[in-house]
């Protein structure tokens, strides 16, 4: 995918455009060295302009027929800012949908331990609706004498499980060495929060062709998640989901904060889908619903969290993991206030 600059003018088009007109800004665009991202929205089409704003200006953009109205675009964030698609962004990972109505339940194993465990897991969360299955194969673990996850192998287990319950997969990727690995495994990678703003790795995930699940890092502030959001993008690619998962604070009571208006303010900045951590969030499973509801009437398009057959025996994060044999009754919990809210699974 060709590396894109950040567009600076916003061309909007009148309600009575016709795709010819748009098709000639966009040609004129590109006579003078300036690429075009054209977004048709429900109630409008528009056209980001990409480039030097030199060139921009060498155009009299204002006068071609069927422009209604052109605005330069002030945010440091411009591929990712509702400015440019005004309209949700949905993604489809192997026909299940996620973003505006379409409501994501992912849900599955914090880490690959061992084959069984991770099949076991992903019938239950397949039984119980999920639209994705997680689970890590690569571990990013404070320690370095914890269990950092099974790598290759864990991705052969992953793909076995994916095979069996037909569930899309969302699997971590940490290091620009496994990204082949990873893309020929993955239906979705996920960036976890330790490498928001490994800018190296988020560029090699922008030109992969797989949706990317971009977490919050504890310490980011919003416009730092989309700034990391931006550098997936502007390699190409259009499918990134945002989630917040908790930051740090004074607060010792759980292990990170949530902060669920983090949820609404992102639906405002961005047409990227915003999805939910209340797992890592709580760091206590008895708190993993009651912030899974709350994210969801907060507005949030999906939540992920962790699930296992017997949490007491997990290599990582048991205290936060679901029980398997809980986990149909969480989905319906979650479910009904998905419901109540207007959206609809998958």
């Amino acid at each position: 995918m060709a590396t894109q600059v950040a567009p600076e003018l916003l061309i909007v088009m009148g309600a009575g455009a016709t795709p010819a007109q748009t098709e000639h800004v966009v040609a004129r665009l590109a006579e003078v060295g300036v690429s075009a991202r054209v977004s048709r929205g429900r109630e409008a089409t528009v056209i980001g302009a990409i480039g030097e704003r030199d060139l921009l200006a060498s155009l009299p953009l204002e006068a071609y027929p069927g422009v209604e109205q052109v605005l330069l675009i002030v945010k440091p964030y411009k591929l990712v800012s509702r400015e440019l698609a005004a309209d949700p962004t949905v993604i489809d990972v192997n026909g299940r949908l996620l973003g505006d109505s379409h409501f994501g339940l992912i849900a599955g194993p914090c880490t690959v331990e061992y084959r069984e465990q991770t099949l076991e897991t992903a019938r239950v969360v397949a039984a119980a609706g999920v639209t994705m299955l997680r689970g890590g194969a690569y571990k990013p673990r404070t320690s370095p004498y914890t269990f950092q996850g099974l790598g290759a192998a864990g991705l052969e287990i992953l793909a076995e499980a994916r095979a069996e319950t037909g569930l899309p997969l969302v699997t971590e990727l940490l290091d620009p060495r496994d990204v082949e690995a990873v893309v020929d495994t993955a239906d979705v990678i996920q960036i976890g929060a330790r490498n928001m703003q490994n800018f190296i790795l988020l560029s090699e995930a922008g030109r992969s062709a797989k949706p990317v699940l971009l977490k919050r890092g504890p310490s980011a502030s919003l416009e730092e998640l989309l700034m990391a959001a931006e550098y997936v993008m502007k390699e190409g690619n259009e499918r990134v989901i945002l989630c917040e998962r908790g930051i740090k604070t004074f607060e010792t009571t759980m292990r990170y904060t949530l902060d669920l208006g983090a949820v609404p303010v992102l639906k405002q900045e961005t047409h990227l889908p915003v999805i939910v951590d209340p797992s890592h969030a709580a760091g206590r499973r008895d708190l993993v619903l009651p912030l899974a509801r709350a994210a969801v009437a907060a507005g949030a398009d999906g939540i992920i969290v962790e699930v296992h057959p017997r949490p007491e025996e997990a290599l990582c994060d048991g205290p936060q993991q679901i029980p398997a044999d809980e986990f149909a009754e969480f989905a319906r919990e979650v479910v009904s206030v998905v419901t109540l809210m207007g959206k609809t699974v998958g």
